[in-house]
């Protein structure tokens, strides 16, 4: 099995770190091999395989996975035999980015695809799910809800036999750090200038804290989980900026907090921060990502997991790897 990574950030590195601490079990389905890796500056491709720890070692001294400028990430796919993309590129929520084009390319050439890309999956998850049915590719894409919280597969695959009816959720472990320090009297912007401190929020926090980057998600869980055709425009969204202390301080004198929900069903497709009585799975505080799943045989079932890094994601990815090549064995 030939890996191409396309982006190697804080994510692909990490994926890269697992491959290499996953060795052993990799080999027990075969040759499994990493041929190509790029980011945004240049590449580095080898028909006889890549070391992982190595491309991790350059590009944290270097800032570049290769040696040779980056033209084109579709170049770079076209230059070497592959079987599986693992897109990890930036999300961009407007146009879906170089990430749409890598995994468009890939699916259209029939090339199984593993990504945690959202913007692709919001924007055009529909048209990416035909072209992969059409050419007979494997497209996965766990870690792009919940980060290690394993969420699509959960609903998709082991609640099989079951009629899941919504599904609510904490997705984004800013937000949530946020208002949990707000819980703790801190005002909104000194709990988002603690967020970016800690490296929680990005210096420009509004795709968390507007609740953008929930709202991807929502999109991802209605149309893989409830076979919806939706996109990012047809979410309702409402941030966390406009909870005042006020706010904070009279959910608490009722027993709640307030949390950024984030709400999908068959008719349903919301984010909004709402009253969750404290207790509940949906209140718990600090930089986890939580759902609550409720069904028609099992009731609501509850999952708590990290929503984000390195490792974390990576194990997202290693999991849709592995069954992928249980399917191609």
């Amino acid at each position: 099995m030939r890996l191409a990574i396309a982006g190697f950030g804080t994510v692909g590195q990490g994926f890269a770190e697992v491959l290499s601490k996953k060795s052993e079990l990799l080999r027990s389905y075969g040759d499994v091999k990493m041929v190509a890796a790029f980011d945004s500056k240049s590449y580095v491709t080898d028909e006889n395989g890549l070391d992982p720890m190595e491309l991790v070692k350059k590009k944290k001294n270097t800032g570049s996975v290769g040696d040779r400028g980056l033209k084109s990430g579709i170049g770079v796919l076209e230059s070497v035999r592959y079987d599986v993309l693992v897109e990890v590129s930036p999300t961009d929520i407007e146009t879906g980015g170089e990430g749409l084009k890598h995994i468009e390319h890939a699916l259209k050439h029939g090339k199984d695809v593993i990504t945690v890309n959202k913007g692709p999956l919001a924007l055009k998850f529909r048209e990416l799910k035909k072209l992969a049915e059409k050419n007979k590719a494997i497209m996965r894409f766990e870690g792009s809800a919940g980060g290690a919280m394993p969420i699509i597969n959960l609903c998709s695959e082991n609640l099989k036999g079951e009629r899941v009816r919504s599904i609510r959720g904490i997705f984004n472990g800013t937000c949530n750090f946020i208002l949990s320090r707000m819980d703790n009297g801190l005002p909104f912007e000194q709990a988002l200038k603690e967020a970016q401190q800690l490296g929680y929020a990005e210096s420009d926090p509004k795709y968390d804290i507007d609740g953008i980057d929930t709202a991807c998600k929502v999109v991802i869980l209605a149309n893989s989980v409830f076979k919806r055709s939706v996109k990012f425009s047809d979410v309702s969204i409402t941030g966390i900026s406009s909870v005042s202390p006020e706010a904070i301080a009279l959910a608490a004198d009722q027993n709640m907090v307030i949390r950024l929900i984030g709400e999908v069903s068959d008719t349903v497709l919301e984010v909004s921060p709402r009253l969750v009585p404290k207790g509940h799975p949906l209140s718990i505080s600090g930089t986890m990502n939580t759902a609550q799943i409720m069904t028609d045989l099992a009731g609501p079932i509850a999952i708590f997991g990290k929503g984000a890094g390195r490792i974390e994601t990576a194990s997202a990815i290693l999991s849709d790897l592995i069954a992928i090549m249980d399917r191609r064995r």
